[in-house]
């Protein structure tokens, strides 16, 4: 076959799955509330649906990469399909909510093998300006999932029910097993390497052991005894990584990377997206729907703009890679991010959903700027035998950054959030006496969302209403609060890739790849 029509091939199923696996980061958040009168769940089991999910992806992605790099990213790409694939039927097929949440732990152990493998596929494809537009079509398929998660989910949830969220993967991913063995080709680091257990069980053991600490912390309390002794244990098992890392003879995260400004420049930028802009969707998603009111397939409707955008910028910036250096593009996208946030907070209790529209274009824009480049350079700062590596370090990056920012976003919101409704409730005679009703039943229903659940057990119209403006109200303050916090961290992603991606770290020839051209 043709290696014109091979490589083409080989975006396809790359970018297939990888849209898979993302839309099934957001996806689901819509479908819980079918799911919790499916299975008759609590609300500690809609979060695991969601955390399952996040928590294996996050902590295989490492591995993941080194393990592609031996065996064969080809065919470790494939097994990661196949387990998402049986991972998802049994999502869909799930009984009780401990089936669902396993199998999604499982989802999240495929999508972490797919996700890992993916841009070294692309890299060993693709040269020269083909590679630029490519990797742009791969940020553009990020972006894209990302944010039309809650359209889709919304839109199968409402016409064939929420199993066939999950059943869906599975004729997907039997087509792109079969173009991944048939089309692509295969490659792997030509050298003798081993899998390094120490590494792999402390990283993971840790990373898991923080993401946990930070989703629960709200619920079990920051100062006890389980979320403490969790953060402890984290950076006790980060410092055996490292520990080992530096002293391993085939380390599975070589340090030395570490060296190299562009790398720490270019890991900062991929923390930075994920715990700003990307995180906030989550938040954005709850405001349209719970306090503006729009059913699941009509919020989802809301984020078109952004995402249109994104994927409308994502290939040309992915084709200026060649002519303009990666820091000034991962620099000016992540400021534009920081501007979209900012143009955010500035919803009013009265305000339509048209407030966010000037943000969601300025930040639609920075999302399209910089997933093709930081896709490309986080690669090309390696040589070509550890593109694994380096991919599954990125995108561990992202998924910590993602886990990380909804943690700290979400520590704000249960808090602003109760405070705020509480305190406009006592303005008023009605609104105490639903407050001094509800008391902590009030509270649970607020931090979980479900106070418009919480308002229909009011007898009286007015306490209802009363309730459910001072949510809106409430809901409005909290979110740009949030929006301001994503700003800054956005900013401090733009300060990193301004200052710390140095061209000279590149190993990508210029013209060939990631960041090439003149300034």
């Amino acid at each position: 076959m043709p290696s014109l029509e091979r490589k083409w091939w080989t975006l396809i199923a790359v970018c297939t799955a990888i849209f898979m696996l993302l839309l099934d980061i957001t996806v689901v958040n819509v479908a819980l509330p079918d799911i919790q009168r499916s299975l008759h769940s609590s609300f500690a089991d809609l979060q695991w649906v969601v955390d399952a999910y996040s928590l294996t992806l996050a902590a295989f992605l490492l591995t993941a990469g080194v393990i592609g790099d031996i065996y064969g990213r080809r065919e470790v790409f494939a097994s990661g399909l196949a387990l998402f694939s049986v991972a998802s039927l049994v999502c869909g097929l799930s009984t009780d909510s401990l089936m669902l949440n396993l199998a999604r732990a499982l989802q999240g152990v495929g999508g972490a093998i797919m996700f890992a493998t993916s841009l070294a596929l692309i890299a060993q494809a693709f040269q020269g300006r083909d590679r630029g537009t490519a990797f742009g079509i791969y940020g553009g398929v990020i972006g894209g999932a990302v944010a039309i998660g809650p359209l889709i989910g919304g839109a199968i949830t409402s016409a064939i029910g929420w199993r066939w969220i999950f059943f869906v993967n599975v004729p997907i991913g039997v087509v792109a097993i079969f173009v991944t063995l048939t089309r692509i080709a295969k490659s792997k680091d030509v050298r003798a390497r081993s899998i390094d257990w120490v590494g792999f069980i402390s990283f993971s053991a840790s990373l898991f052991l923080l993401v946990f600490a930070l989703v629960r912390g709200n619920d079990e309390g920051w100062s006890s005894a389980t979320t403490v002794s969790f953060i402890v244990a984290a950076v006790v098992l980060m410092i055996v990584f490292f520990v080992n890392e530096k002293r391993a003879q085939d380390p599975m995260l070589d340090l030395f990377l570490f060296k190299r400004q562009a790398f720490v420049g270019v890991s900062i930028v991929a923390v930075a997206i994920s715990a700003s802009i990307f995180a906030m969707f989550l938040y954005l998603t709850l405001y349209v729907q719970d306090s503006l009111g729009f059913a699941p397939f009509a919020a989802g409707v809301r984020f078109l703009p952004l995402t249109v955008l994104a994927f409308v910028v994502a290939p040309f910036a992915g084709r200026l890679t060649v002519r303009i250096h990666s820091r000034y593009l991962l620099g000016v996208g992540m400021l534009l991010i920081t501007g979209g946030l900012l143009l955010m907070a500035r919803t009013q209790p009265d305000s339509t959903w048209t407030v966010l529209l000037p943000g969601f274009l300025l930040a639609g824009f920075g999302i399209g700027m910089v997933n093709p480049v930081l896709a490309s350079a986080s690669i090309s700062v390696v040589e070509p035998q550890r593109s694994g590596m380096a991919s599954g370090a990125n995108n561990t990056f992202r998924q910590v950054g993602i886990a990380t920012g909804i943690a700290i976003l979400g520590a704000v919101f249960q808090s602003q959030i109760v405070s705020h409704t509480s305190n406009v409730l006592r303005q008023t005679t009605v609104g105490q006496a639903v407050l001094h009703r509800g008391g902590p039943q009030l509270v649970a229903a607020e931090s979980a969302g479900e106070v418009r659940e919480a308002a229909a057990q009011i007898p009286l119209p007015a306490g209802r209403a009363e309730l459910l403006h001072a949510y809106h109200v409430a809901f409005s303050t909290t979110l740009n609060h949030l929006t301001i916090i994503g700003a800054i961290i956005a900013f401090v992603g733009s300060i990193g890739g301004f200052l710390l991606v140095r061209q000279s770290d590149f190993i990508v020839p210029t013209g060939q790849g990631a960041g090439g051209g003149h300034a």
